[in-house]
């Protein structure tokens, strides 16, 4: 198995990279427990949508338990906002897992719409064997 950090370098710091990440910083001083100063992110990719256009997909956003409650995570969302908008996005998008209220109910104080209740959108991935399955398939 591939260290995801080998993908992060590869995918992400070429010339054509395939995500673009936002990162939250304290000053030193206020740092972690473990001495980390950079205590969130916010990594998210362009994606298309026919009925829309373009639109942005938050692949992954983060902040430290410890620095919850600060306004961090709302300034890192306020921000991909923001570069969302300056890209003429129509939309951002991210996928939520179904037991993880506190995330939730942070997105949808925000305005966000929750696809599966209000639209009846289903989350489908192939990957693996099945992947490997499927591009083998024929016509």
């Amino acid at each position: 198995m591939v260290p995801f950090c080998v993908y992060l370098q590869r995918d992400g710091f070429n010339q054509n990279p395939l995500f673009e990440c936002l990162v939250a910083q304290v000053p030193e001083g206020s740092q972690s427990k473990e001495g980390f100063t950079i205590v969130g992110y916010a990594l998210y990719f362009d994606i298309y949508s026919t009925w829309k256009g373009r639109s942005m997909y938050l692949e992954d956003f983060y902040v430290m338990p410890e620095f919850r409650g600060f306004g961090i995570g709302k300034s890192l969302l306020s921000t991909v906002g923001k570069v969302a908008k300056e890209k003429q996005c129509a939309r951002l998008q991210l996928r939520v897992l179904d037991g993880n209220t506190p995330s939730r109910d942070f997105y949808a104080a925000r305005g966000a719409q929750d696809l599966t209740v209000n639209e009846g959108w289903h989350m489908i991935r192939f990957d693996g064997p099945d992947l490997e399955r499927l591009a083998k398939e024929t016509h």
